[in-house]
């Protein structure tokens, strides 16, 4: 079956980036001219996404509103004679069929997709976390989702970590395919002991999942942060029936990191072909001070 739904969970609090996030949501900050989830929603498009669903939580209306027309402006920008700044404001309310539900209480990634049951249905779905910005020739979402269309089971985005950093992502167990395709049959979430340590591959930012994960996690338990982890829900999955790993292409970056924002800012500002060129050269003026 063809993956066409997208899940974005966007109800995240948004601690480690405050106070930026204290009346603005992580999604809605900016990179460069665009925000966050505005990049993601386009990246699903572009993997041949045409329905997407934005969960969403208390305070981030402003996320429904940028996917929303908004006449006063386009009306003021054709009076301006503004007509390729009116085009793009209207093309996002374009990009695809974007619904949104609010995530009632933050319980944990696996809560957050689990209230996305009935806008799933009996199809397979692609999963794109809130918070991470990948950019690349090829969409990393399509990436999976041919590995979903070649091996028909559930698959997850991956990459390695340092050794040092693994206690804070997940662990996968596994076994090389082809090129840089990975069969995955067990994962750990933020693994505290060295023993726990599955390998340094870790899943970053996408999934393409089939349904029967809300069975799984309806029976889920809160696990590490006393939250219901998708990530166990996913275990279940690798365990059975297997799950396929991606070593996607492109460059990820956190949007839930203060570090990670400012990498993406810079370098998606000097491959931008409007102001790559004098961004360059001031960026070449401030190393002189460094």
């Amino acid at each position: 079956m063809k993956v066409t739904k997208a899940v974005i969970p966007a109800a995240g609090l948004g601690t480690r980036v405050l106070p930026a996030t204290k009346s603005m949501p992580k999604e809605m900050l900016t990179i460069v001219d665009k925000p966050a989830i505005q990049y993601i929603v386009e990246e699903a498009v572009n993997s041949g996404i045409t329905d997407i669903l934005i969960i969403t939580n208390r305070g981030k209306g402003i996320i429904e509103d940028h996917f929303d027309r908004s006449p006063e402006l386009e009306e003021r920008l054709l009076a301006s004679g503004k007509q390729d700044v009116y085009e793009q404001v209207v093309g996002i309310s374009k990009l695809a069929n974007i619904y949104f539900v609010r995530q009632k209480e933050t319980k944990g990634l696996g809560h957050a997709v689990n209230c996305a049951r009935s806008f799933v249905g009996n199809e397979p779905f692609a999963v794109l976390y809130g918070d991470d910005v990948i950019i690349g020739d090829d969409p990393a979402c399509a990436q999976l989702i041919r590995a979903y269309e070649k091996y028909g089971k559930a698959v997850v985005g991956i990459k390695e970590v340092p050794a040092d950093a693994i206690s804070k992502y997940s662990s996968l167990k596994v076994d090389h395919l082809e090129d840089n395709l990975y069969n995955c049959t067990d994962m750990v979430e933020k693994p505290q002991k060295k023993e726990d340590v599955l390998s340094l591959y870790s899943i970053l930012g996408r999934n393409v999942l089939t349904p029967d994960i809300f069975d799984i996690l309806d029976h889920t338990q809160p696990g590490a942060g006393g939250e219901i982890q998708l990530t166990d829900a996913m275990r279940v999955l690798a365990q059975t029936a297997g799950i396929t790993g991606v070593d996607f292409t492109g460059k990820r970056y956190d949007m839930g990191d203060k570090l990670g924002i400012l990498q993406a800012t810079v370098e998606i500002a000097l491959a931008n072909p409007l102001l790559g060129d004098s961004f360059r050269a001031y960026l070449k003026e401030i190393a002189k001070t460094l």
